[in-house]
C-alpha cells in the first residue's frame, strides 16, 4: 500500500535532494583535500571513529617503547630537514623583485618569506649596543619596519647622521633599481663596513659587547662583499666575482651559513671551469655536510657531461651500460632522491618563477632557486638534459615509499608541502608535491554517489511514469524476501496469535 500511493513527483523529489546533498559534499571533500591534504571524512573517521570503536595498538609495552623511540628519532630528522634556509643567490628586491612586480602586477615574494628576510636582517646587522650609535639605533628599528618606504626613509635618515654600512645595504637591496646602481651602494658600504670591522676587531676581547659588535661587524662585511662579488656575477664579469668569492671563502673560513661556496660553483660552471667544479665539489660534498640540490645536481651533470654527447638510450639497451654511464646514472638518482621537484624544471616541464628569498632544502622553492640559475648550464652540456630525462624517473623505483624510507638518503620529509605553500606564490605557482598523492576514497564515493543520484534524478524528471514503476519494481524485489518470511510465519503460528502480532 506505501508503495503504490508514491507519486513521481516523490521520485524525483527524493532524487534531486540525494543528488544535491551528495554534490554539496564532494565540493567541501575536495576542497578540503586540496587546503590539507587529506579527506575530512576520513580524518574524523581515524580521530574519533576509531578509538569510540576500540581501534588501539594493543603492542607490548617493550615494543611500544621501541617504536616510539623511533619516532622521536624520525622527528629530529624530520625536523632539522624541514629548516628553512637562505637562499645564497636570492635576487635583488629593488633591482629584480620589484622590477617584476611593475611589469607583471604580481608579487613574487610571500609575507612569510619576507617576515624570515627581515628576521636574518636584525640577527646579521644589529647587536645589543646598537643604542649607543644612534645610526645604529635608527637601522635598528628600520630592520623591523614593515612598510618599505619606512625603511627607506629610516635608511637615509641614519644616512644624514653619518656613514652606516647598514644603511647603504638596506638602500642597495630595496631602493636600487638596478644592479649598477645596487653595486655602487654596496661599494659605498664597503668602505664604512671595513673602517666599523677593523675598530671593533681591536676591541673584540675587551668585554661581550664588543665581542658581540665584531660579530656583527664580521656579518656586515661578508654580506656585503659576497653582494659585491654577486653584482660583478650579473654583471658579466664572471672572474672578477670568483676571485672576489675565493677571497671571502680563506679570509672567514669559518662563516658556512651564507654557503658562498654555492655562488662559486654558479660561476665557475658560468666560465665552464669543469676542474675547478669538481675540487670545490670534492671538498664541500662529503658526507659529514649538509647536501643541497646545487652539490648534487651538480656532481650529477659533471658525471653526465663525461658520457651525454654519445649517449643513446637504443644503444645502451641493447648493449648495456658502460661503467662511465652507470656512474652517471647513479649520479641522477642520487641528485632526483635528494630533491625530486628539480627534473620537472630542469625539462621544462613546469614552468619557473622568481625565486624566493628562503629555501627548504628538498622542497619545491630549493628546486625553482636551483634551476633558475642552472637550467644554462645544463643546457650548455650536450645531451645532459637527454640523459636526465631518459633516466630520472628511474629513482622512484628504488624508494617505493619515499616517506618511510630512504636509498641513499633519509626518507623525505613529509612538512616540505606546507612550508613550501608558505614561501612560494600559490596564487599563481601550483606547488609541486612529492610523493604525488592520490585522491582519497570517499572523493571517489561521493563523486560516483553524485553521478548516479544526478542521473537518476534526471531519468525521474523525464520519465516519471518508467521510473516510478521501475522504483516500486526495485523496492518489490527488495522486500520480497521479508515479504517470504512473513507468509512462512503468518502459517506457522495460529490465526489468533498472528492477528495479536500484526495489531502491535
Amino acid at each position: 500500500m506505501f508503495l503504490n500511493t508514491l507519486t513521481p513527483k516523490f521520485y524525483v523529489a527524493l532524487t534531486g535532494t540525494s543528488s544535491l546533498i551528495s554534490g554539496l559534499i564532494l565540493i567541501f571533500e575536495w576542497w578540503y583535500f586540496r587546503k590539507y591534504g587529506t579527506s575530512f571524512i576520513e580524518q574524523v573517521s581515524v580521530s574519533h571513529l576509531r578509538p569510540l570503536l576500540g581501534g588501539v595498538d594493543n603492542s607490548s609495552p617493550t615494543n611500544s617503547s621501541s617504536s616510539s623511540n623511533g619516532e622521536a628519532d624520525s622527528n629530529r630528522q624530520s625536523v632539522s630537514e624541514c629548516k628553512v634556509w637562505r637562499n645564497p643567490l636570492n635576487l635583488f628586491r629593488g633591482a629584480e623583485y620589484n622590477r617584476y612586480t611593475w611589469v607583471t602586477g604580481r608579487e613574487p615574494l610571500t609575507y612569510y618569506d619576507m617576515n624570515l628576510s627581515a628576521q636574518d636582517h636584525q640577527t646579521f646587522f644589529t647587536c645589543d649596543s646598537d643604542h649607543l650609535r644612534p645610526p645604529d639605533a635608527i637601522m635598528q628599528k628600520a630592520w623591523r619596519e614593515r612598510n618599505p618606504q619606512a625603511r627607506i626613509s629610516a635608511a637615509h635618515e641614519a644616512l644624514e647622521l653619518e656613514d652606516c654600512a647598514t644603511a647603504y645595504i638596506l638602500l642597495a637591496e630595496e631602493e636600487a633599481t638596478t644592479i649598477v646602481e645596487a653595486e655602487k651602494l654596496f661599494k659605498q658600504a664597503l668602505k664604512s663596513g671595513e673602517g666599523c670591522y677593523r675598530r671593533s676587531q681591536q676591541l673584540q676581547h675587551h668585554g661581550t659587547q664588543y665581542e658581540a659588535q665584531h660579530r656583527r661587524d664580521t656579518n656586515v662585511l661578508v654580506y656585503i662583499k659576497r653582494r659585491l662579488a654577486m653584482c660583478s656575477r650579473k654583471l658579466g664579469r664572471t672572474r672578477e666575482a670568483v676571485k672576489m668569492m675565493r677571497d671571502l671563502m680563506k679570509e672567514f673560513p669559518l662563516l658556512s651559513m651564507f654557503n658562498i661556496h654555492e655562488n662559486l660553483l654558479e660561476s665557475l660552471l658560468e666560465l665552464q671551469s669543469y676542474a675547478d667544479v669538481q675540487a670545490v665539489l670534492a671538498k664541500y660534498d662529503d658526507i659529514s655536510l649538509p647536501k643541497s640540490a646545487t652539490i648534487c645536481y651538480t656532481a650529477a651533470l659533471l658525471k653526465a657531461r663525461a658520457v651525454s654527447d654519445k649517449f643513446s638510450p637504443e644503444a645502451a639497451s641493447r648493449r648495456g651500460l658502460s661503467t662511465a654511464e652507470m656512474n652517471a646514472v647513479e649520479a641522477i638518482h642520487r641528485a632526483v632522491e635528494f630533491n625530486p621537484h628539480v627534473p620537472k624544471y630542469l625539462l621544462e616541464m613546469k614552468s619557473l618563477i622568481l625565486p624566493p628569498e628562503h629555501i627548504l632544502k628538498r622542497g619545491d622553492s630549493e628546486a625553482i632557486a636551483y634551476a633558475f640559475f642552472h637550467l644554462q648550464h645544463w643546457k650548455r652540456v650536450e645531451g645532459a638534459l637527454n640523459l636526465l630525462h631518459c633516466t630520472w624517473e628511474g629513482t622512484f623505483r628504488m624508494i617505493p615509499y619515499p616517506l618511510e624510507k630512504g636509498h641513499l638518503f633519509y626518507p623525505y620529509p613529509i612538512c616540505t608541502e606546507t612550508a613550501d605553500r608558505e614561501l612560494l606564490p600559490t596564487v599563481f605557482h601550483e606547488v609541486s608535491v612529492y610523493p604525488k598523492k592520490e585522491l582519497p576514497f570517499f572523493i571517489l564515493f561521493t563523486a560516483g554517489l553524485c553521478s548516479f543520484t544526478a542521473m537518476l534524478a534526471l531519468l525521474t524528471h523525464q520519465f516519471p511514469e518508467l521510473m516510478g514503476v521501475f522504483a516500486k519494481a526495485f523496492l518489490s524485489t527488495l522486500f520480497a524476501p521479508l515479504n517470504f518470511i512473513m507468509e512462512k510465519v503468518e502459517s506457522v503460528l495460529p490465526s489468533s496469535l498472528w492477528h495479536q502480532l500484526t495489531r502491535i
